[in-house]
């Protein structure tokens, strides 16, 4: 896989992941290749020294399967998550536009403090995906995958509890994080009375 330097990949993962360290972006690019298995090129002219070229559009890379059946997508998927969560930023280092990185920690230090090392917590992300368009988005991979196309977008509190009693998170702090646009669902899961008494609230402060 190739990529272009400037692409909305490379300036977005160094924000949350993968700093850019002593302002080497030399160095950075390397791994960054090494890590996901790609190549960034600085110019487009330096593409021509390959004889076949598929071309694709971002929104297109981000639902491209390469015909791999569902387990074996999300098995590939997992991986590159899990390298990208090796490499989480705390604080140190730039972005591509050498502005200081925030630390992806900062929310987990405010809400445990010195206990952060042995809390056990679930995170809830409510997010309202920007209304039609996450619909049409959750339709299509719920098409794709069987799930519901609307459960994780609602966060009912059935549904939270269905997913956590099982793995007996029902008694441990619920750190709930959101967009702010549907209001609703916190209201819900906090008048739950299995829920409700251990929602957690992101402090202002700990949010970037």
């Amino acid at each position: 896989l190739i990529w272009a330097k400037g692409s909305w990949a490379t300036h977005m993962v160094p924000i949350m992941w993968m700093a850019v360290q002593n302002d080497d972006i030399h160095s950075w690019k390397k791994y960054f290749e090494r890590t996901f298995c790609v190549k960034i090129f600085d110019d487009n002219e330096d593409m021509t020294q390959y004889k076949k070229l598929i071309q694709m559009e971002t929104r297109d890379l981000f639902m491209y399967r390469g015909g791999r059946n569902l387990g074996e997508y999300i098995e590939f998927q997992g991986h590159m998550i899990r390298n990208l969560w090796r490499s989480y930023n705390t604080g140190i280092g730039l972005d591509m536009r050498r502005k200081p990185v925030g630390n992806m920690c900062s929310v987990i230090d405010a809400m445990f403090g010195n206990e952060r090392d042995t809390a056990v917590y679930s995170v809830i992300h409510s997010r309202a995906l920007e209304g039609d368009p996450g619909l049409r988005l959750m339709e299509r991979l719920a098409r794709k995958s069987g799930c519901d196309p609307v459960a994780a977008l609602d966060m009912e509190p059935e549904y939270v509890k269905a997913i956590l009693a099982p793995l007996g998170m029902l008694s441990h702090p619920i750190l709930f994080i959101t967009d702010h646009q549907r209001p609703e669902i916190l209201e819900r899961l906090l008048a739950d009375p299995e829920i409700g008494p251990n929602i957690r609230l992101i402090p202002e402060e700990a949010s970037w």
